[in-house]
């Protein structure tokens, strides 16, 4: 818990440790009455659960759940297999789900209080540049081969985060798996929920017995779509390596996800009724989508996906949540959900391997760098501080992002906060060129997006 200044705070922390260890035992004896028979059981747990659900407008949320758990059997099914390791589990409900989503933001507006700056929800932390692939357009890929975060800066990064209500860590690279410390420095954080975009090359039997035994540890495995796409941009063997590292997680109970990168040549690959229904069969809980973003001076602008594409894909996303069971966020067409983006520190930060605070995995620039300031310090970034009064960057959540929705943005904030480029070739989304294009390819978007804002998000005195 954070260090107390007064008397208030430190009865606030006593409150937040009761609060947690009540939560534990809740969640700990759910999961026990679940785990003999996980199918039957569910409808009596969430049955008592709705006896709590008094606000008319949740009670509309949780009755819809409760419809769509009871009338699909693939979710029940799905219920039995996420269920299988307890300790998964128990960590996850109560790490994830009580303290970062019910205890968390109290601690979070106290340590907002006591240093005057906003805090995020999590942190994307890259501990290591290094990755024993060579992806082609990996985002990362302008970025030094070299840098680490320390150990002792990785471990006490996330001990400065969590002192400021952050207990949510989700790592990139380079590849997280390659940094030889990364579960043992997971290992001290068992109050904490981590989850790392990985290739799954280095998910080995014992990697997967750890996360087993970790329990608050979710990889997110990237594929770009089925062998021959994955092994071309990955290289030849890779997707049998994936799909090992799916089966030891899925004999372990190892909760896990995939990640996908959506272009203007796989989308309909992507979010083919084939290829979904392989990920749920293999044991992906969840798909994170992300669009092709121009990064770097070698970006392929081709691959950048469509306006027609990107509004084939809202609908097509919405498709397979009514009827998959699994859970897919689209970050570029998900603004509705995060009322804009949710970059710049005000939902999430980028902390690079060489200590760079970034506003988010694509805008590689900075004006801090945690190796030589602490964490509160790099929050109040002018940077970031641009982001937050910006925010969101259009009155359309469909189009959220100030790199490829609204570049114009993205130029102002740079010049405007002194920001310089983290690798060399970042500064190439800013130039004429790029700016050109990006220019354009946002004035056409935002003609689709308004059309299917008017589709999709009608209130219900328009309806009438």
């Amino acid at each position: 818990m954070a260090g107390t200044v007064n008397g208030s705070s430190w009865w606030s922390e006593v409150q937040l440790a009761v609060a947690r260890r009540a939560a534990e035992a809740a969640v700990d004896a759910a999961v026990a009455y679940l785990m003999p028979d996980p199918a039957a059981r569910l409808d009596r747990l969430l049955d008592a659960v709705g006896h709590f659900v008094r606000d008319p407008g949740d009670r509309e949320k949780y009755l819809a759940f409760r419809r769509r758990v009871t009338g699909d059997p693939a979710i029940r099914a799905r219920a039995r297999q996420l269920l299988s390791n307890r300790t998964m589990v128990k960590r996850l409900a109560v790490n994830w789900g009580i303290q970062q989503l019910l205890l968390a933001p109290s601690e979070r507006r106290h340590a907002e209080q006591r240093h005057g700056v906003h805090v995020p929800t999590f942190l994307l932390i890259d501990p290591t540049s290094a990755c024993n692939l060579r992806c082609k357009g990996c985002w990362a890929a302008g970025y030094d081969r070299g840098p680490s975060l320390s150990r002792e800066r990785f471990d006490s990064l996330l001990r400065e985060a969590k002192e400021l209500g952050i207990y949510w860590f989700v790592l990139s690279g380079g590849e997280p798996f390659a940094y030889k410390p990364l579960l043992d420095v997971v290992a001290r954080h068992t109050d904490a929920t981590f989850m790392a975009y990985t290739n799954g090359t280095l998910i080995t039997d014992q990697v997967a017995d750890r996360l087993a035994e970790l329990g608050n540890f979710s990889p997110a495995i990237s594929l770009e779509g089925w062998k021959e796409e994955t092994d071309e941009r990955r290289g030849a063997g890779v997707f049998d390596k994936v799909m090992a590292a799916m089966d030891r997680l899925r004999e372990r109970g190892v909760i896990f996800g995939a990640s996908v990168t959506v272009t203007s040549r796989n989308a309909e690959t992507l979010f083919s009724d084939a290829f979904i229904d392989f990920l749920i069969d293999k044991g992906v809980a969840y798909l994170w989508s992300f669009h092709y973003v121009p990064v770097g001076p070698e970006a392929d602008l081709d691959l950048m996906v469509k306006p027609h594409q990107r509004a084939w894909l809202v609908r097509r996303v919405n498709e397979l949540r009514a009827t998959r069971p699994i859970f897919i966020a689209d970050f570029w067409n998900d603004g509705h959900f995060t009322q804009g983006c949710i970059a710049g520190a005000r939902l999430y930060l980028h902390i690079t391997p060489n200590g760079d605070a970034e506003p988010c995995a694509f805008a590689h620039f900075a004006t801090h760098n945690i190796n030589e300031v602490s964490l509160v310090d790099a929050l109040k970034s002018p940077l970031f501080a641009a982001y937050q009064r910006r925010i969101p960057f259009s009155s359309n959540h469909y189009a959220p992002c100030p790199i490829i929705d609204n570049p114009a943005a993205l130029r102002e904030m740079v010049a405007e906060s002194g920001a310089r480029p983290t690798h060399p070739g970042a500064e190439a989304v800013l130039a004429a060129d790029r700016a050109r294009f990006l220019d354009d390819l946002s004035a056409r978007w935002h003609e689709v997006a308004d059309a299917l804002e008017r589709e999709t998000h009608v209130t219900a005195s328009e309806r009438s």
